[in-house]
């Protein structure tokens, strides 16, 4: 099927769902369409590389080394091998809907999508020695920018043909609300339940503060944001809607991880196709929010604080859901 008629297919559907869905609750439910011309950091793309010679323009690099200058894959007959050159750089890939109304898409322009009884976000500040906590939905999109703009990077390089589409809808999920049930998924979290563990989160707080990006060897922290597990919609230590959206979407990317829904596209080991990573690598991800203020600047990787670039970009009533861009590392053999 062309890409065309999956792009198709997938609004056909949306509009299907809201036809059939019935009245809806009048809660807010904010959004507009992103403009891929002004709501992008398209400097976000760097720092490239082309072998050993990067291309940075000021933007903040992950910390992985430089792709070699020649690499081979494996190439149907009679060839067998192909040569190539080691590229890299960052892609405008997913985006990530954190909402408190149920099927509420601010991408969709604050199209709310479904009328269907499954809980409601909701989130509330530590008062009187009680610890905060905070609920949200997500929903999950193909976002790709880079076809829709005919850039010649993705067709030359490393090209995934991917159409426009709503892959994921916390509602129609069972595990996400149900920290007990998600405990299938995260097992290992009962050995990160303990206060040494949790202070180790300290050293990746700092370094995604410094750096951008945290520390992929302490996998069950999310820097600023506390902790990664349950892998689920619940969030502790509600501050504010940023920091818990912020953690909310950490947590569904490594669940997409750990249910191979999302794979491996950063590493050496990738260059010829993406494969299986279970333990989420933060540093493939970075994210930039797209509603409801664009941020453009920069983007920024898992458990940085959102004191850097947060500040307004929450307000009451319509500013309480949020949408990010998902920036993908990609590093593969360029023929």
């Amino acid at each position: 099927m062309s890409k065309n008629c999956r792009f198709v297919s997938a609004v056909a559907l949306l509009l299907i769902a809201l036809t059939v869905a019935g009245p809806v609750d009048a809660a807010p439910c904010g959004g507009t369409f992103p403009n891929p011309m002004t709501d992008i950091c398209w400097l976000c793309l760097f720092p490239m590389h082309i072998g050993p010679v990067e291309i940075a323009f000021g933007q903040q690099g992950n910390g992985d080394a430089a792709p070699p200058l020649l690499c081979t894959c494996p190439a149907p007959p009679p060839l067998f091998i192909r040569i190539g050159i080691g590229f890299s750089f960052w892609e405008p890939a997913r985006v990530a809907e954190v909402v408190r109304t149920p099927f509420c898409s601010p991408t969709l322009g604050g199209t709310i999508l479904a009328d269907i009884n499954v809980p409601h976000g909701t989130h509330h500040e530590g008062d009187g020695g009680q610890q905060g906590g905070a609920f949200y939905q997500v929903h999950w999109f193909q976002y790709p920018a880079l076809s829709w703009l005919g850039m010649a990077l993705t067709s030359a390089m490393c090209f995934v043909s991917e159409p426009f589409d709503l892959v994921y809808l916390s509602e129609l999920d069972p595990l996400w609300d149900d920290d007990q049930l998600t405990f299938i998924l995260n097992p290992e979290a009962i050995l990160f339940s303990n206060r040494v563990a949790q202070a180790a989160c300290i050293a990746d707080t700092i370094a995604a503060r410094l750096h951008a990006f945290g520390l992929d060897n302490l996998f069950w922290c999310s820097g600023a944001q506390g902790s990664v597990y349950p892998l689920s919609g619940n969030h502790a230590n509600h501050v504010s809607g940023i920091d818990s959206s912020l953690a909310i979407v950490h947590k569904h990317v490594f669940k997409m991880h750990r249910q191979l829904l999302a794979q491996d596209t950063s590493t050496r080991g990738a260059m010829c196709g993406p494969r299986p990573q279970p333990i989420l690598r933060k540093r493939q991800y970075k994210q930039q929010m797209l509603f409801p203020t664009p941020q453009t600047a920069r983007g920024y990787g898992f458990g940085a604080p959102s004191i850097l670039w947060g500040a307004g970009r929450e307000y009451p009533y319509k500013g309480e859901d949020f949408s990010y861009l998902i920036w993908r590392k990609r590093t593969c053999c360029a023929f």
